[in-house]
């Protein structure tokens, strides 16, 4: 309920109220599985309350909600209807009690339906094996377009599976091996990400995921020693660093600042100390501070705020230019659907056109701080050809984008990983060269 009302990350909900409930830890982790698994499910969900339904429109959203608890364990956990329905009935009459009747009817009715679900053969049917792995079909479409069939449903399944917990060790607080050492010591299993050249320094792969909430991991957390992070992340900031040290940066898109944190880092690995003259551009005021904030947290307290319109940053930088300039661009995100279920059903096609020309826009703009000679990187969380590989195609036959040339990133043309189960998330990234007239 409070995700739909608050158009909130199930996630961020979990953290805020289950997790900080008195509920058994066995309760916590139903509950858990419950809120993600009708996250994730959300659409399919309400077309078998549809379907179970003579008027769908006249059901308060309240009542829906309770549903959609019931249809996802009849069709997603293959829990005993005759449970659901009876349980299912309870809570509707607890948010709704002159709903009850209509509850029952419409349970009844959903289980007489399952046996048919998904109402066709997934192995040769889209619609239906998108309905089985809960994706818009239009969504499947395109991936299945863009990817291949095969890679496609592999990548739909890969994101149903939970979220595998990657931390990174913040060297601006940390010891080097202090983040590891009390880990081991809160009994946690910690194995290195990457092998050789393609090793992400204090990368850590760490199970189980309730360790986090042990007191001395808390404390890593709190002290600005330790940062949970993806993989890809950690990865992304490594590979988009230039090779020769820059004398200035100019961030776009740093959010909350992990990014920030995690450039910093790398560059403190590389180079022994933080990004001089690092400047971070956002649209208002407060999340500059936030993000400012939240940086000296991890023991970086020189970050430059910009308030700007990054698609228009020659109305207020200028002609100030940077030797490294990296967007962290807007992005549908589809790369993080194992952390943020929610997404599939909020995004449409037109979102993902508009976040393309976004993002063309930002690199038009920012190509124009870019140093003689420096780099432009571009990073998003999300697998669409339209907002990676067709923005930077777009950008490269732009006005701004002939002074740039595409440079390795990690010895490849782009940063594309696939989404596997236990893998990182799909990210990509690519880094340009400004060549000299």
């Amino acid at each position: 309920m409070i995700v739909r009302e608050r158009d909130a990350y199930a996630q961020e909900v979990i953290a805020a109220t289950i997790d900080r409930s008195a509920l058994s830890a066995e309760d916590r982790a139903f509950a858990t599985l419950l809120v993600l698994g009708v996250s994730s499910t959300w659409g399919t969900l309400d077309e078998l309350i549809d379907r179970s339904l003579r008027s769908p429109k006249d059901i308060k959203a309240d009542v829906r909600d309770a549903l959609r608890i019931s249809a996802y364990e009849m069709a997603f956990l293959h829990k005993e209807t005759y449970a659901v329905v009876d349980q299912g009935v309870e809570l509707v009459r607890a948010v709704a009690p002159r709903a009850a009747g209509v509850g029952n009817a419409a349970l009844r009715s959903l289980a007489r339906l399952m046996p048919a679900f998904p109402f066709d053969d997934p192995e040769t049917d889209l619609a239906a094996f998108a309905r089985l792995e809960g994706f818009p079909l239009w969504i499947a479409e395109l991936l299945s377009d863009e990817m291949g069939p095969d890679a496609a449903r592999a990548f739909m399944r890969a994101s149903n599976e939970p979220a595998p917990l990657f931390v990174a060790e913040n060297p601006l607080r940390a010891k080097e091996g202090e983040v590891l050492a009390e880990l081991e010591r809160a009994k946690a299993h910690c194995v290195a990400v990457g092998t050789g050249e393609d090793r992400v320094s204090g990368c850590w792969h760490v199970t189980p995921a309730r360790v986090l909430s042990d007191g001395r991991i808390r404390r890593l957390i709190g002290d600005g020693k330790m940062l949970v992070s993806d993989a890809s992340s950690q990865r992304v900031a490594n590979l988009v660093l230039p090779e020769t040290e820059p004398s200035s940066t100019l961030e776009i898109g740093a959010g909350r600042g992990t990014k920030t944190i995690l450039l910093e880092g790398a560059a403190v690995r590389r180079w022994g100390h933080p990004l001089a003259s690092h400047a971070a551009v956002d649209n208002h005021p407060f999340k500059i501070e936030l993000l400012q904030r939240r940086a000296a947290e991890y023991g970086i307290d020189d970050i430059e705020g910009v308030v700007a319109d990054a698609t228009d940053l020659q109305a207020t930088l200028g002609e100030r230019t940077f030797d490294f300039v990296f967007i962290d661009a807007p992005c549908s995100g589809l790369g993080t659907l194992r952390r943020h279920p929610e997404i599939r059903w909020r995004l449409t096609l037109d979102h993902v056109k508009e976040l393309a020309r976004t993002q063309l826009a930002l690199l038009r703009s920012a190509a124009q701080c870019v140093s003689p000679d420096g780099t432009l990187a571009y990073a998003t969380c999300t697998v669409t050809r339209q907002e990676n590989i067709q923005v930077v195609k777009a950008f490269l036959e732009s006005p701004e984008g002939r002074a740039f040339r595409l440079a390795p990133i990690g010895g490849k043309s782009c940063f594309a990983p696939l989404l596997e189960p236990g893998s990182p998330d799909a990210h990509f990234a690519v880094t340009f060269r400004r060549v000299s007239e």
